[in-house]
């Protein structure tokens, strides 16, 4: 792996190390700052991402725009920064208002990521970038080993303890960064700040005229509201169906990890090559479709685990999808284009874990007529089947080996 992608790996891993490590505990400590049961709690940590979500969204496409005009090494340094004090508000919050505050904090810094993807665009070949997008999931993969294992042992000497090693682990990364990363946007290729291209919906409006973003543009906002089935309910729907405490909660999720960084981390990179982008894109949202429905109807903790092997390979969309799409944006737009697309994920954000974790206080109710906790999967499910169905006839047109 060239130095500079392992710079960019070591980077987002430690980041989401410091997401995966308060996991396991948050359902308990929104109980505990609320009153409330497990259910309302779900529903209140789905508006906390709301407000994060919407504060990215807006701020996203902005940073973005600063980062195509003054490199990504700066606003990527920034980033951490404000993650590191999320954490911190976090670990100190005498209430839930507090909570949310530091979630809104770290949505306006949150650009780490869209810099990330732009970094990867920066220093790879046009052959290579499905396969080293990859090399974010695999940094998604393995932090979550880590993180939820490390959140599940912290855990248990209190519910405040992950957020001051998670804090702890954003300044380090900060510090890392600072000391170590390089830039990547050589000087020529930096391109002017223009505030109609960096608020969020003038982002979107220079994404439609590349053609091949319009085909995935549905889709994909429908693969990521399904997502956040599992990321915002998954903890909930453990706990309340299956009675798993923080630590099992927190090894779950690093199985999760663990099939992720497999499959993104290596397997993208035989697979995508001797599929093809298009048969790779169909097995990622087949599989997904499926393995979200099995996780509506598992009736044993042990299923989790199971389900969760194939599911992992419904990994090989994005980093597919977002190759295919950088390959037709120019060089000195690579940064607006993350925005977008992070714009986009944002922007199901904004919906996505009011709509999952919502289904699963509905439907978890005491005086609920019907309790079917798997209802956020199902819907999940549904959604990337009907992601499937628009996507098939566009892309069949589509001239991708």
């Amino acid at each position: 792996m060239p130095r500079a992608l392992t710079f960019i790996f070591i980077t987002v891993l430690i980041d989401i190390i410091g997401l995966g490590i308060i996991i396991p505990v948050l359902p308990q400590l929104i109980q505990e700052l609320s009153g409330k049961p497990l259910g309302e709690a779900s529903s209140i940590s789905g508006w906390m991402s709301f407000v994060f979500s919407s504060a990215l969204f807006i701020c996203a496409p902005v940073m973005g725009g600063i980062s195509d005009r003054f490199g990504r090494r700066p606003v990527l340094l920034f980033s951490l920064f404000g993650f590191g004090m999320d954490y911190l508000l976090q670990a100190y919050a005498p209430s839930l208002f507090w909570l949310f505050v530091g979630r809104f904090l770290a949505g306006v810094t949150g650009s780490s990521f869209t810099t990330a993807t732009s970094y990867i665009a920066d220093v790879s070949p046009p052959e290579k970038k499905a396969q080293n997008f990859g090399l974010v999931g695999a940094a998604f993969g393995l932090g979550f080993i880590i993180g939820p294992s490390l959140g599940a042992l912290l855990g248990q000497y209190g519910t405040r303890i992950p957020f001051f090693g998670a804090a702890i682990l954003a300044f380090a990364n900060l510090i890392f960064g600072y000391f170590v990363l390089p830039e990547s946007l050589k000087p020529e290729n930096r391109r002017a700040f223009d505030w109609r291209r960096a608020n969020p919906f003038g982002t979107f409006k220079v994404l439609f005229k590349y053609p091949v973003f319009k085909i995935f543009l549905v889709t994909l906002f429908l693969v990521y509201i399904a997502h956040y089935a599992l990321q915002s309910t998954w903890s909930f729907y453990c706990i309340g169906k299956f009675g798993w405490d923080s630590k099992m909660i927190g090894f779950s999720l690093a199985v999760v990890g663990v099939m992720v960084a497999i499959v993104q981390g290596g397997l993208t990179r035989i697979i995508i090559p001797r599929l093809g982008s298009k048969k790779s894109i169909y097995l990622g949202l087949t599989i997904s479709t499926l393995g979200y429905i099995s996780y509506a109807f598992a009736t044993e903790g042990w299923m989790m685990f199971a389900i969760t092997v194939p599911f992992a390979f419904g990994g090989l969309t994005s980093p597919t999808v977002q190759g295919l799409i950088s390959n037709q944006v120019p060089v000195n737009a690579q940064g607006e284009l993350q925005a977008g697309i992070t714009g986009l994920m944002s922007l199901s954000a904004i919906v996505g874990p009011l709509i999952m974790t919502g289904l699963f206080s509905y439907f978890t109710r005491f005086d609920g007529k019907t309790y079917f906790p798997g209802a956020p999967f199902l819907a999940a499910g549904i959604l990337v089947f009907v992601g499937i169905l628009l996507i098939l006839k566009p892309l069949s047109k589509l001239d991708a080996s």
